[in-house]
């Protein structure tokens, strides 16, 4: 069978998009509890102190590189999956009730996708870049009572414009619909549907896809509105 595209058949682009996500999921639960520490409210002592960890040991540098390839390969992977599933419905009918079969976040994958991508650029470019020494430092946030470095004051000078609060939560808003319908499309994906665990499976990715992105967005509207110190 000749290759198509980067993944070879369809199938294996499945697989590949249905794993990459499922790795995405796992890493969204480890930031998502290091982030929650800021409701310590102990000045950001506790949340440095993580963040301070998984800037410095060798296995969370290591698997970071690991997420950025999974990252980079499940957008390719869902670009190429979109392109070949309009390209096998070329001509569209006059009359179609798409919301019959589907529900439109199931339909708008690749433009949810893209939303939450560049809200990662913005994530990046705010806190990863300059915590990992790329562009800028942390020094001028000085330190904080136990004499870390203060990404925590950081979060708290960026979160303090209306501006970056309001993108935050609309990327949480984005990533919130495209979970709900990729938690369950991943292990369908993979073959682990069955009569008997497919509810359980939808229930779980309803709940993960609400408690995870409300748990992200209240953050930066936390510190806004003063409500975390």
């Amino acid at each position: 069978m000749a290759r198509q595209g980067l993944f070879g058949s369809s199938l294996i682009k499945k697989y590949w998009m249905a794993l990459t996500g499922l790795f995405l999921i796992s890493f969204l639960v480890v930031h998502a509890a290091v982030n929650a520490m800021i409701y310590f409210n102990d000045g950001g002592v506790t949340f440095n102190k993580w963040a301070h960890f998984m800037g410095t040991n060798l296995i969370i540098r290591t698997m970071e590189i690991v997420l950025f390839l999974g990252l980079i390969l499940h957008v390719v992977d869902g670009i190429i999956l979109t392109r070949q599933n309009r390209a096998a419905r070329p001509t569209r009918y006059a009359y179609s009730q798409p919301n019959a079969n589907s529900k439109w976040y199931s339909r708008s994958m690749a433009i949810l996708g893209i939303l939450i991508l560049l809200f990662l650029i913005v994530h990046l470019w705010h806190f990863w870049v300059p915590s990992r020494h790329i562009v800028g430092s942390l020094e001028p946030y000085g330190v904080d009572a136990a004499g870390q470095d203060n990404l925590f004051a950081l979060m708290q000078l960026v979160f303090s414009n209306p501006v970056p609060v309001v993108i935050y939560v609309l990327g949480c808003f984005a990533l919130f619909w495209h979970l709900l319908h990729g938690f369950k499309s991943a292990f369908q994906s993979l073959g682990l549907n069955h009569r008997r665990y497919n509810g359980l499976i939808a229930g779980v990715g309803t709940a993960f896809s609400i408690i995870v992105p409300v748990l992200f967005a209240s953050m930066p509207v936390s510190m806004y509105l003063g409500l975390v110190k």
